[in-house]
């Protein structure tokens, strides 16, 4: 906490000049939109690229969204309109609360589809940019486009019903919306043509140009000449010609390649001069050109991308390298402090994780002897003394010398003594080292009668020599304990008992077709025993049964 503290205070006294970067930045913007308008395309889209980068330091989000739209539009001007919808839709998280960027953003979305014949999603595109629109007046630019789109979808009627609407609205007429109004009447012109409506189409496409002609919109009146020339190809070749030559005319004075190429194409076509040769000629080579010039600019816009995020990353990493320069010794003054307020901490948890964990095995080692002791005192108050007792009582009513008093006498010693090495065995020592496996097989054979069988199966597949010796020695208790939870209450003719484990455990699990019991009666038959063992080693043990169902324990014990 005390170093975030003076990390903050520190930031904040060694941040940059905001107000001198941002003016930088508008500057930038400003001059890069002079250079946009003059054509100088390639300049244009660096300036652009360099103020986004400062100011997305001063988070300046209408500005960013603004740039990263203009960059767009040369991307699309020099035909890259799979780079334009990259450029624009990173815009899109800066321009969330500016409509009109949004809208303008799904316009250039719309433009970029419509380019790449995608006209489905043009159209979609077109029409989330008219959500954004105040007015219909607004939002005019979009549904010409939409018309646009379903002219080339071949969907005349449906564009011919849009550009009606536009041009019966009352905004169209302005002196402001000519250009407008000019291209409406063109492309409703020739939609007209194009649905058969021939001297209708003829007549709204001649208005159209001499509007463009009249307010001096010589970009715009190339697709008018364009649109004549193809209308001229069936009827009049010479005027197509002279339409189409008008346009290619007009286009290269712009430097318009597109444009001068869609002439071409007509002048070719046409085939109605000497000149037809050398027009294509001409076409192929305009057409490798615009292809080479196309992928220079995709090659140099990517550069400068490229160039401007390395730049950025490198002072981003001196700005960084510096502000640790400038912090390193003030931190060093107060980790000191910090690190002893640490170390002692951690001490002091060290000191009572060590004494708590010592305590609680010692309380478990505790009570799994004093249970062992219990319950081993327990067998020899319930099952020795009364036979000891027995056999005193005997000695004193009878007269040893006879010779059946004497054997009684024997065989009832001889039964304690039997007794007394079962005890032993039940609780004798379990074999840790390589022995391991051979003593639990001795062990669980001992069980073994005439009318009893016990089933050992997978022993050896456990790798005993990774086990901790006390989990082995709480397997050879537990296993006896069922040993003679099983002799005693049992009465099963047969017992089955699997081992198996994986990287995490081992697993055994013992069944037998003994009567069974309640679940309710396994802590009067001692059973209890096993989970004390169980839990020493941080394992688990569950029981199952029922009467005249057999018993069974399902035991899972850590590596």
């Amino acid at each position: 906490m005390l170093i975030s503290l003076f990390s903050c205070k520190e930031k904040k006294r060694i941040d940059p000049n905001i107000e001198s970067i941002k003016k930088e930045a508008l500057s930038l913007r400003d001059t890069a939109d002079i250079n946009f308008e003059k054509q100088n395309l390639n300049t244009a889209f660096y300036q652009f690229n360099k103020s986004k980068e400062l100011f997305e330091i001063v988070k300046d989000s209408p500005n960013i969204s603004y740039v990263l739209i203009r960059m767009s539009d040369i991307q699309q001007i020099n035909g890259d309109y799979y780079g334009s919808k990259e450029t624009v839709t990173e815009a899109i998280p800066y321009a969330k609360t500016f409509e009109n960027h949004i809208s303008s953003i799904n316009n250039s979305l719309g433009i970029a589809d419509k380019e790449l014949s995608l006209y489905d999603d043009a159209i979609f595109y077109y029409k989330e940019s008219i959500k954004g629109s105040k007015n219909l007046e607004d939002s005019h630019s979009p549904l010409s486009n939409i018309a646009v789109v379903y002219m080339q979808q071949k969907k005349y009627n449906a564009a011919i019903t849009l550009l009606e609407f536009l041009l019966s609205q009352k905004f169209i007429e302005k002196k402001s919306n000519a250009s407008s109004k000019a291209r409406i009447q063109d492309n409703l012109g020739y939609a007209y043509f194009k649905n058969g409506m021939h001297q209708k189409g003829f007549d709204l496409m001649n208005q159209g140009l001499l509007l463009k002609n009249e307010i001096k919109d010589n970009y715009s009146s190339i697709e008018s000449y364009l649109h004549l020339a193809d209308y001229y190809s069936k009827r009049d070749v010479q005027k197509s010609d002279e339409n189409a030559l008008a346009a290619y005319t007009i286009a290269t004075k712009l430097n318009s390649v597109e444009e001068r190429l869609e002439a071409l194409q007509i002048l070719i076509s046409n085939d109605n001069t000497p000149n037809t040769n050398k027009y294509i000629q001409h076409y192929f080579t305009l057409n490798d050109s615009l292809i080479k010039v196309r992928n220079n600019f995709k090659n140099k816009s990517a550069k400068i991308k490229y160039d401007a995020k390395k730049e950025k990353d490198e002072n981003e990493k001196l700005r960084l390298e510096k502000t640790e320069n400038l912090l390193s010794l003030q931190r060093a003054k107060y980790m000191r402090i910090v690190f002893v307020i640490v170390f002692v901490f951690l001490m002091i948890l060290i000191v009572l994780l060590i004494r708590y964990y010592k305590n609680k095995n010692k309380a478990i080692e505790f009570k799994s002897s004093y249970d062992t002791e219990t319950r081993i005192a327990k067998k020899i108050h319930d099952e020795l003394a009364n036979d000891v007792f027995q056999v005193i009582a005997f000695a004193e009513s009878l007269p040893l010398p006879k010779e059946n008093t004497k054997e009684n006498l024997l065989q009832k010693l001889d039964d304690i003594y039997g007794r007394v090495r079962e005890i032993s065995k039940e609780n004798n020592k379990v074999e840790i080292g390589t022995g391991f496996i051979k003593s639990i097989k001795e062990m669980l054979s001992a069980y073994n009668t005439n009318e009893r069988n016990i089933i050992t199966t997978n022993l050896e597949s456990v790798n005993w020599e990774t086990i901790d010796n006390i989990k082995k020695i709480t397997i050879g208790r537990v296993l006896q304990e069922l040993m003679v939870n099983m002799k005693k209450h049992s009465k099963a003719y047969l017992v089955v008992i699997k081992f198996e484990s994986d990287k995490k455990s081992i697993f055994i699990n013992y069944t037998d077709n003994g009567i069974g019991c309640e679940k309710t009666a396994i802590s009067k038959n001692g059973l209890r025993n096993m989970e004390s063992h169980i839990e020493t080693v941080k394992g688990t043990i569950e029981f199952e049964t029922e009467p005249d169902k057999g018993f069974k324990a399902k035991i899972v014990i850590p590596r």
